[in-house]
């Protein structure tokens, strides 16, 4: 409910005297001299400005001044349905409910029965929920007839979603559904609304359960698509994930494939699992047959579960479809490859992506530099650890202590004390830290090829 404002020619909203001058004496004047007041302003209403006050917070703050207004502005103009419906509104809003069911009967009287509407009681299911009263509720319901409304599958979705919005009472919506069901013929909505209630409880029975019915009653549509979304949700959060495949397949045979939401739900269920096959199935379906583009998130940890298992080829695939698909990869991305590469001792093909991702302005991570010094040693590599710890040193890749470590230690074990000396005083300039042991390790090294200058050059610097 927005303040007083009406759309000029240009279609911007523009302040309307008359509805601020109603408002400032509604919020300031006390309830029972309200309509004196508004009778001493001078000031007549229209059908529009009713409508305008009505719907401000101003009304809905101080409810019954807002039915004094009302009354004052029914000597003057015809109010509207939506000036009718908007004081229902005000009075349910505020748990006025013996007022908000006189205006109802005065409604049906003034029009003749026309004004009262769908919306009308869909806000009186809305303001009985809101308050907890359930059963009230679905006794407005039973009583539309009186006011020349058949109940119909709009009203009776109106209900349930009135219900579902109260936390932890799908189980009453689903009771209103299956009393009402057989006089009153449900549409997909229905079930679409009772299919996320379930979704939000987790229970994987009833989501089940109501999926059924829906089909029964209106086979696979794939404009049903939320519907669909739910009750696969409501399985995979569940645990349920073969129950869930099985109605992905299902649905991908009838046509009637699901939004991205559920794709992306099912994939982060069997990553977590660590369930690569079900994973890269899921991927399959969701990229080549139903046509959908995985988001940034979903590449990221599909790529990182790919790389845990040792299916580089297949992350790498993935990392130069992402720019096909509008899709950028960042160090996170390239990290995680880069991390696999070096878990599965790829050492070849972890220097080229090195390369690769200095191309590509992305660093490593200083986990990941220390790691791949390591592996290049092991692999026989001294060159390429250097290169990487050049990297740390150019870019100032922090924390810098394990790489140092992993240096020096490779060095020395490769004998290249000359590089040693030249790289820790690289590291003693860059202020990196050294550990007691690699200090030590470093002492024996030189001692024992009778370059004791060196050692106490670096003893001093450390100094």
């Amino acid at each position: 409910m927005n303040t007083a404002a009406e759309k000029s020619p240009d279609g911007e909203e523009e302040a309307n005297p008359r509805v601020e001058a109603f408002l400032e004496i509604i919020g300031r004047v006390p309830a029972g001299e309200v309509e004196a007041a508004l009778s001493a302003c001078g000031i007549d209403p229209s059908a529009e400005v009713a409508e305008q006050v009505l719907k401000s917070r101003v009304c809905y703050s101080r409810p019954k001044s807002a039915v004094r207004f009302f009354r004052w502005a029914a000597r003057s103009v015809a109010h509207t349905a939506y000036a009718w419906n908007l004081l229902v509104d005000i009075l349910g809003k505020a748990a006025m409910f013996e007022p908000m069911w006189d205006a109802i009967r005065s409604m049906n009287q003034e029009g003749g029965g026309g004004l009262v509407s769908v919306a009308t009681f869909a806000s009186v299911f809305a303001s009985y929920c809101a308050r907890g009263n359930l059963k009230e509720a679905a006794e407005a319901f039973g009583v539309m007839g009186r006011y020349g409304l058949k109940p119909d599958a709009v009203a009776l979705n109106s209900l349930l979603s009135a219900i579902c919005r109260v936390e932890g009472r799908a189980g009453a919506a689903q009771d209103v559904f299956e009393r009402n069901k057989a006089t009153v013929p449900p549409d997909a909505d229905t079930f679409a609304i009772l299919l996320e209630a379930w979704e939000k409880e987790g229970n994987a029975d009833r989501a089940k359960s109501a999926f059924n019915e829906m089909v029964a009653r209106f086979g696979w549509d794939a404009a049903n698509v939320p519907a669909y979304d739910s009750c696969l949700t409501t399985l995979v959060r569940s645990g349920q994930f073969d129950e869930a495949l099985k109605l992905l397949r299902a649905l991908r045979n009838k046509g009637c494939f699901p939004g991205i939401k559920i794709f992306a739900n099912a994939v982060d269920l069997a990553i977590r699992k660590g369930d690569y096959a079900k994973a890269i199935t899921i991927w399959h379906m969701m990229v080549s047959e139903a046509g959908l583009v995985p988001n940034f998130s979903m590449y990221n940890a599909m790529i990182d579960l790919c790389c845990n298992v040792g299916s580089l080829d297949y992350a790498l695939g993935m990392l130069d479809e992402m720019p096909l698909n509008g899709v950028f990869a960042n160090s996170v991305t390239y990290n995680a490859i880069l991390e696999g590469l070096i878990k599965h001792r790829k050492a070849r093909e972890a220097e080229s992506f090195l390369t690769e991702m200095s191309k590509n302005e992305q660093l490593p991570t200083a986990s990941n530099c220390a790691a791949a010094i390591s592996l290049f040693f092991k692999e026989f590599n001294p060159s390429a650890a250097i290169n990487v710890w050049r990297c740390v040193m150019e870019h100032n890749i922090t924390p810098a202590e394990d790489s140092a470590r992993e240096l020096i230690a490779g060095l020395i074990d490769f004998g290249r004390l000359s590089e040693v000396k030249k790289c820790a005083d690289e590291m003693i300039d860059m202020r990196v830290k050294f550990s007691q042991s690699t200090i030590e390790n470093m002492k024996r090294a030189f001692a024992k090829a009778d370059r004791n200058q060196s050692c106490d050059h670096i003893a001093r610097r450390l100094r």
